[in-house]
């Protein structure tokens, strides 16, 4: 079985304060984007997860996928598989990728073997894996606060516009992120801002990463204007970064971002 893992935006990124447990309180957007990795499931006499596209860093044993079929197989009796997974969505850029992954997975897992799951106990089992990661399983534009895995339903439709998504050669790790943002209990009341006209969320809706990040690497700080300067009605950090995407009212091409970025031209 075939299932095409789509990627996701931050619209808007509110850390409001840290918990006693080392993580932080947040409020945001999630929005599906159509940006994709491919993750098929083949039942198989032995256990292999087999990568390809992207290379995936570190120690293919721990990949979120495998960890998603040993989470399953703690409560079902699941038989050997092979896991493709086919990486398009860059890396380590505020996409959700890995997550996205893992939750068809476990979708996929579901549907083959007959597990009978319903949606709640899909997203209670991938909330396990990731704080992103239910998100995945309903798929649809959410407000989401606590730690980025509770979620309340918001009505927002991008399909009218185009979407220009760039990727710079750099890598920004939790650590350093979270190492330079500072807790704000208030917020910016994202809820009621993004129910205003796209036209408007430039001068409400805020990504409390990018200033510290900006500091530290300046040429994502670039990437931002260079989308505005190209006419982006919006434009923003997805998540912890890397990944900066523009909206716009009609397609664009932007050459000089290609000459050092990965660019990518989504009609959403």
């Amino acid at each position: 079985m075939i299932a095409f893992a789509n990627a996701k935006i931050n619209i808007g990124l509110q850390v409001l304060s840290r918990r006693e447990d080392g993580y932080h309180n947040l409020e945001t957007v999630f929005y599906p984007l159509k940006l994709y990795d491919v993750v098929e499931v083949v039942e198989a006499p032995d256990m292999r997860f087999i990568p390809s596209g992207i290379p995936v860093p570190g120690d293919g044993h721990d990949n979120l996928c495998l960890r998603a079929y040993r989470l399953l197989s703690e409560t079902h009796d699941l038989p050997p598989v092979h896991i493709y997974l086919h990486k398009a969505i860059p890396i380590g850029a505020g996409l959700g990728g890995g997550s996205a992954d893992a939750a068809f997975l476990l979708t996929l897992l579901n549907t083959m073997f007959e597990l009978k799951l319903d949606e709640p106990q899909l997203m209670d089992y991938a909330r396990r894996l990731g704080a992103d990661c239910a998100f995945f399983i309903r798929n649809t534009p959410v407000l989401a606060s606590g730690i980025g895995d509770v979620f309340q339903d918001v009505k927002i439709d991008l399909s009218a516009y185009h979407l220009v998504l760039v990727k710079p050669p750099v890598h920004i790790s939790t650590a350093e992120a979270y190492g330079t943002v500072t807790p704000d209990p208030e917020g910016r009341q994202l809820k009621s801002a993004i129910t205003r006209p796209v036209t408007e969320w430039r001068d409400t809706i805020v990504n409390d990463f990018e200033s510290g990040i900006f500091a530290n690497h300046p040429e994502i700080a670039a990437v931002k204007n260079q989308l505005y300067e190209n006419g982006a009605l919006f434009a923003a950090m997805s998540g912890s970064g890397s990944s900066v995407y523009g909206l716009f009212s009609k397609p664009v091409k932007i050459p000089d971002l290609e000459l050092t970025n990965e660019v990518f031209y989504i009609a959403q």
